[in-house]
């Protein structure tokens, strides 16, 4: 709960930035004030949201226990304390910071640690529990691209401390942001996202477990397509070749494994069992097709010869409308789902209990999803458009629907919406809003 938490500070805060105007498209896509925002949104908002989910998931996706329930405190410790290092560094190019400390090489030192205490956990987790069902190795591949963003990050981060001149660390600083990019919200986040929206779409709607040819496919097809361009587009910068045909490449590759992917979860909606849907899962729809519409405007601009004019729109829309309106569509199910085992759990077939459903009210919260995804494709048509006053007052109505998801979160940690008389049998204890404590068989 704590990096939930943490997690959902950051979001309302990069909304805040954007309704003001601080950072693109006020200010340009590579200036300071942009990459603040960016961080704030990838490291703040997604990557802690992630590492929260799957020290969460992962062992519910092998069955079998985390490796260590301990170090995910100090990798939170190390990933908060990184991010603040690391926006001070760009306030300092910005000139809103004068002193002359090195953020940068400790910001580096930090998001490392951190990142790499996360990553020794959940890797010895899953070593643990080979051969690997599906599922968990495309959580296996996002590790991998996490290591390769990070690894990227310390080199920008060195660079631009002026700690290190190396020719492949100015040409990769120069060049290489496009890579970083795409390791980073095409690797760790989205492919990390689509392993576990298998398992979680497959449990929360009754659906059956995919191993299929086609899911195999976009594993495969996937993973191809990100080693091409991480692991090609650095070796082609260091060797003077065409990054652009690599990323090209790339691209058509990962645009085959979306489609495969869209085909999966077309087909896991089609014969679930469960057939009222939940809020999450009618949300978590909405997000898949917000992907699908940047996987088709990549192709449309890519035609065009527009994609580096409107990156900008497409990174948001695969940023708010895809992975943000994911997390918060599954946010708002795991919190229920986990405040029930902790609260339920333990009393189970002892006394009356609530279901997890019974916890939330979907009707209220509702509006605030609608509000969100509405607000997020007004921005990005704000975005393409070149409409930077639209885009603020979206971003801002972007920030409140957070809010309002915010606060629902928090009433289900606190069993506001359970019937007074199933709230607290005996042997049960109202939450702590940031700790969870689930108590095993």
């Amino acid at each position: 709960m704590s990096y939930f938490a943490s997690a959902l500070v950051a979001l309302l805060a990069a909304e805040y930035l954007m309704a003001t105007g601080y950072g693109y498209p006020t200010a340009a896509i590579a200036a300071p004030e942009t990459l603040v925002v960016v961080h704030v949104v990838a490291i703040g908002w997604l990557s802690l949201l992630m590492c929260g989910a799957l020290f969460q998931f992962v062992p519910v996706l092998i069955a079998r226990p985390l490796y260590s329930n301990t170090l995910p405190l100090p990798a939170l410790g190390c990933l908060l304390a990184g991010l603040a290092a690391l926006l001070s560094g760009f306030l300092q190019l910005a000139g809103h910071i004068t002193i002359g400390f090195g953020f940068f090489p400790v910001a580096a030192v930090l998001l490392a640690t951190g990142f790499g205490l996360a990553v020794w956990n959940l890797g010895r987790t899953l070593w643990a529990a080979r051969p690997l069902p599906l599922s968990a190795r495309f959580v296996v591949v996002g590790l991998l691209s996490m290591i390769a963003t990070v690894a990227l990050g310390v080199v920008f981060a060195i660079v631009l401390g002026g700690f290190s001149s190396h020719s492949h660390f100015l040409d990769v600083t120069a060049f290489g942001v496009p890579i970083h990019a795409v390791a980073g919200l095409g690797g760790w986040l989205t492919f990390t996202a689509i392993g576990v929206s298998y398992r979680l779409l497959a449990m929360f709607m009754l659906g059956p477990e995919l191993e299929g040819r086609s899911t195999r496919g976009v594993l495969y097809v996937g993973a191809t397509a990100l080693a091409t361009a991480i692991v090609g587009g650095v070796a082609a910068i260091c060797m003077d070749g065409n990054v652009a045909a690599v990323l090209g490449g790339a691209a058509i590759l990962g645009l085959v494994a979306l489609a495969l992917y869209a085909r999966d979860i077309l087909y896991l909606y089609r014969v679930r069992k469960r057939r009222t849907i939940e809020l999450n899962s009618r949300m978590a729809a909405v997000a898949l097709l917000n992907l699908m519409a940047a996987a088709v405007l990549i192709v449309v601009l890519l035609a065009l010869g527009r994609l580096g004019r409107h990156a900008g729109t497409v990174v948001f829309l695969v940023s708010f409308g895809w992975l943000s309106g994911l997390a918060l569509a599954k946010l708002y199910k795991i919190v229920a789902f986990l405040t029930w085992l902790e609260c339920y759990g333990p009393v189970l077939g002892k006394t009356a209990t609530p279901r997890v459903q019974d916890l939330v009210v979907e009707r209220r919260a509702i509006k605030w999803f609608i509000l969100y995804f509405v607000a997020v494709w007004a921005a990005a048509a704000a975005l393409f458009f070149d409409g930077a006053l639209l885009f603020r007052v979206s971003a801002g109505l972007m920030g409140l629907a957070t809010l309002g998801i915010v606060i629902q979160l928090v009433q289900t940690r606190r069993l506001a919406d359970v019937n007074p008389a199933l709230r607290l049998p005996r042997g049960v204890r109202r939450p702590r809003l940031l700790l969870t404590r689930i108590q095993h068989a």
